[in-house]
């Protein structure tokens, strides 16, 4: 069997997604899905009203977004958030927009074919939160081997 990457993370506005403070994060949103969408080793990304998954409730805090997205590996995904210019540069601007959450990502391997579900991503989440990195939830600064046979 082999197996890909699925991730989720999640932020939390600093103030409601509407105020104009965060303008220029929900303005790129379209143009960093499309530059995720082009990376190699992209697979799927959880999609709700629009072309993002803004409108999608991982949680009953309007101001609270997530992302959940399958990679073909570590290898790729990593590309996409550490060197990818644009993502990149979005992203050290992330202090502006959100609060910071301790637990934020989670990575963890599924079979190849599969998509995560958005509830089972959470669990992941609440289980890296509880007891660390695991082989069933980690992060990029303790990755994980895929399961082998």
């Amino acid at each position: 069997m082999t197996y890909h990457l699925a991730q989720l993370n999640i932020a939390r506005f600093r103030l409601p997604m509407e105020h104009p403070v965060n303008k220029d994060f929900v303005e790129n949103l379209d143009k960093i899905n499309a530059l995720a969408e082009e990376q190699d080793g992209f697979i799927w990304r959880m999609v709700g009203d629009g072309n993002n998954a803004v409108s999608v409730r991982a949680f009953d805090d309007p101001d609270q977004i997530s992302n959940l997205s399958v990679w073909a590996g570590i290898e790729s995904l990593s590309a996409f958030v550490y060197r990818n210019k644009t993502h990149r540069a979005i992203m050290r601007r992330r202090a502006e927009w959100f609060e910071s959450i301790d637990f934020h990502l989670v990575l963890w391997w599924i079979p190849t074919g599969s998509i995560p579900d958005l509830a089972d991503a959470i669990e992941k989440l609440e289980l890296l939160s509880r007891n660390g990195p695991s082989e069933e939830a980690f992060t990029f600064k303790v990755p994980f081997l895929p399961p082998q046979l």
